[in-house]
């Protein structure tokens, strides 16, 4: 959800930039506070510059106070969008000449609009978007600043949740054998029979998670034989291999 305005901030990892990863959240907001926002001065920096220390939730916080942000820092993905909006308005106003002459990204073709129909609503439609935020709170969807990147959001959940295919699909109960659990060995006794069922059932459990735990392994070494089995053979260098 970040990628367009990492992009337009030259971010060096626009695609692949994961908030949840701590280390490399912590990096982000060094490089966004240094060569971004620069709301502190370079020798103000330290504390969010020291990203291994146990202390540096709380200097964040107060980087977020200092900035205004409307967010805490337990909002992690609304607090990085404020912070990325906040950075591309900075770098607008430091750079409005190398900008001015940019087209929209709005001017679309006619076959773009023609094959998503929501690029011909009106985003900016206050009862569109009441509409929206009313969905996306109901259906769990995390908030955006574009309503139609929302909306979108949405459409997916729909056709791959809601559909009466994944309805039907998702429903569908897995059948299994009956099991005599009077016939399985528990090993121990608990001195309550019915202590000693359920240690029995979560055996049984334990037991089928181990045999789909194998099955996986089985496979992952076949398909590694298939591998190492079938070398290429060089027969300029007169060796088998790469």
């Amino acid at each position: 959800m970040f990628r367009r305005k990492l992009t337009a901030l030259e971010y060096h990892n626009p695609t692949g930039f994961d908030c949840k990863d701590e280390t490399e959240f912590r990096n982000f907001i060094v490089w966004l506070e240094d060569q971004k926002i620069r709301h502190y001065k370079i020798e103000e920096r330290g504390n969010l510059r020291n990203i291994p220390s146990s202390d540096w939730p709380k200097y964040f916080e107060k980087y977020l106070q200092d900035v205004n942000c409307p967010f805490s820092a337990h909002e992690r993905q609304e607090t990085v969008d404020w912070l990325l909006g906040l950075a591309v308005r900075f770098e607008y106003g430091d750079n409005v000449e190398k900008y001015r002459n940019c087209k929209p990204v709005t001017e679309a073709s006619d076959v773009q609009k023609s094959a998503d129909p929501l690029i011909n609503l009106d985003s900016n439609n206050p009862d569109f978007k009441a509409g929206v935020l009313g969905l996306a709170n109901l259906l769990k969807i995390q908030r955006h600043d574009d309503y139609l990147v929302m909306l979108k959001a949405i459409r997916i959940l729909i056709q791959e949740r809601l559909t009466p295919d994944a309805i039907a699909k998702a429903s569908q109960a897995k059948e299994g054998l009956p099991v005599a659990l009077d016939k399985h060995i528990l090993g121990f006794d608990t001195g309550d029979a019915t202590l000693n069922e359920a240690a029995r059932v979560l055996r049984l459990l334990h037991i089928e998670e181990l045999r789909e735990l194998q099955t996986k392994i089985n496979e992952a070494i076949v398909a590694v034989q298939a591998i190492i089995a079938d070398p290429k053979t060089d027969h300029r260098l007169g060796k088998v291999g790469r």
